[in-house]
This record gives structure tokens, sequence and C-alpha cells, in this order.
């Protein structure tokens, strides 16, 4: 092998040619990067905007740029070997977008933005370097809307199972309660599960904040999926809290919850209950983590 080749990728050192051409491929990636996935970015600013299960996109490029400059040491110790794989994943990035953007789908276009990204970063840095910022990377796609298609796909049974068990429950304790569908009878008032309390909408942010607070607090990787996966059943525990408590507020008071400001406090006292869950749950899996590391 000739260090001195130019035609070395793995070689970043080798001459002024050679660093010229990666420095003008690298403007050509970022142009190409700006220009092409700006409609992706307006597309996602909206959704973030306008959707409160999405809000917390906002913070997605600040804790990942935080979390990088966390990991800015141990990153510092991985040896950079650039490979010509990336750029034929960043053409092949470009394409699955441009066959996106004219398909209009704009779940397929966000993630080839983030497969051009890892392109980008195999290409100049190397796969160990990504493996390195594997979680940064993963980060990335929570700022992406899930599918309409999905989302009403997966609401529905949520929001059967959330009336079920919150009727059955009420129903033991003595309340004169049946269901139709997601549609709650009282003997005075009628509740209906709707959307918001199937636990979905507040499932996506506790998976955001899981798999963040499971990363920095955790140092097993079994104990953060763990954490990450808890995000699933605390959300949907929490909004069968929250219908229970409609229901014997209702029931035995006569005031109604799902109506004017009361509404969103209470919103926020169970989604706080769903924090409160996830921290329980962090502080027990990290005296396990102590005691595997003292092992």
């Amino acid at each position: 092998m000739n260090p001195s080749n130019p035609s070395n990728p793995s070689n970043l050192k080798t001459g002024s040619s050679f660093s010229l051409t990666h420095k003008v491929l690298l403007g050509v990636l970022l142009g190409s990067f700006v220009l092409a996935f700006f409609p992706v970015w307006k597309s996602l600013v909206e959704t973030w905007s306008n959707s409160e299960e999405y809000s917390h996109g906002f913070f997605i490029i600040p804790l990942c740029a935080y979390i990088i400059w966390r990991e800015k040491g141990a990153l510092a110790q991985v040896p950079m070997r650039p490979s010509n794989w990336g750029l034929g994943l960043a053409m092949f990035s470009l394409l699955l977008y441009l066959f996106a953007y004219l398909a209009e789908i704009a779940t397929l276009a966000s993630l080839s933005m983030v497969l051009f990204l890892c392109s980008a970063v195999v290409y100049f840095l190397g796969f160990q370097i990504v493996r390195k910022l594997s979680f940064p990377i993963f980060l990335l796609l929570f700022m992406i809307p899930v599918p309409a298609q999905v989302y009403a796909e997966l609401t529905v049974p949520l929001q059967l199972f959330v009336s079920k068990v919150s009727v059955s429950f009420a129903a033991v304790t003595g309340i004169p309660v049946f269901r139709e569908g997601n549609v709650i009878n009282l003997p005075d008032r009628t509740l209906q599960v709707v959307q918001a309390c199937s636990g979905l909408r507040s499932m996506i942010s506790l998976l955001t904040l899981s798999a963040v607070f499971g990363y920095l607090t955790l140092k097993s990787n079994s104990f953060r999926t763990l954490l990450f996966i808890a995000g699933v059943p605390v959300s949907v525990l929490v909004n069968v809290v929250r219908v229970i408590v409609l229901i014997f507020v209702s029931y035995y008071f006569g005031y109604d919850l799902t109506t004017g400001s009361v509404h969103t406090v209470f919103g926020l006292v169970i989604f706080a209950l769903a924090l409160l869950l996830l921290a329980a749950l962090r502080g027990i899996f990290s005296i396990w983590d102590k005691s595997a590391k003292q092992e």
C-alpha cells in the first residue's frame, strides 16, 4: 500500500490535493443537503408548531448536539476511517428522497434525510464514528411524525382498550356504568374516550423522554432499552387513570373535567404522573445498574 496515494480514502493527511477533494465534496454534500431537504425541514417545523404530540421536535436537534458534545472525548479516541460506501449511500438517499418527494410521502422524505446525514458521516469519518453516534442518530427519528395511516390504526385499539379497562374498574367499585365502543355511559351523562385519551399522543413524547433519560442516567444498554420500552405501558396506564378519574369525578361530584382550562391542567397532572413513574423505574434500574457494574 502506498501511503502517498491520494486515492486512498483512509489517509486524510496525504496531500493538499486529497484534502481539497474532500473539502469540495463536503461543500457539495452540504449544499445538496440544504437545498434538497429544505422542503422536509419546512414540513417538519410546521408539524412541530401545529401538533402537541410532536412539539418536542424542536428540542431534538439541540439534544443531539448536546449528546455529541458530551461524548466528544470518547469520539476523539475513535479512529477515523472514511469509506467510499458513504458516497454511494448518499446518492441512494438522494434518489430515495426524490422518489418520496414526487410521491408525496413525507415520512420517507424525512427518513431519507437522516440516511443522508449518516452517509456523509460514513464517507468523511467512517462506520466506527457512526456506530459511536448511533444514539443521537436514533434520536433524530423522534422528530419525524408517525404516518397518519399508522397513527389511525394504532389509535382505535388503544381507545377501546383504555375504555374497557376504565369501565371495568369503575364497575367493580359500584358505579353504574356501561360501555359502547369508546363511549362511556353514566346515569346522567355520557363520556367519550377520544384520541387524546388513547395514550398514543403522550406515548410519543414519553418514548422520546425515556430514551434520553435512560441514555444520560444509565450505563447499561439493557436497562436503557427497558426504560425506553417502559414508556409504552406507562403512557397507556396513566391514560387509564385519566379516564377512571373522569368517571369518578363525573359520577360522584357531577363535575366535567373534559372542558376548559381545568382539562388542560388535568392533562398536565397526568403527564407529570407519567414522568414520576418513569423516574421511579429509572431509580430501580439504576440500583441494578450499579450492582452489575460492581460485579
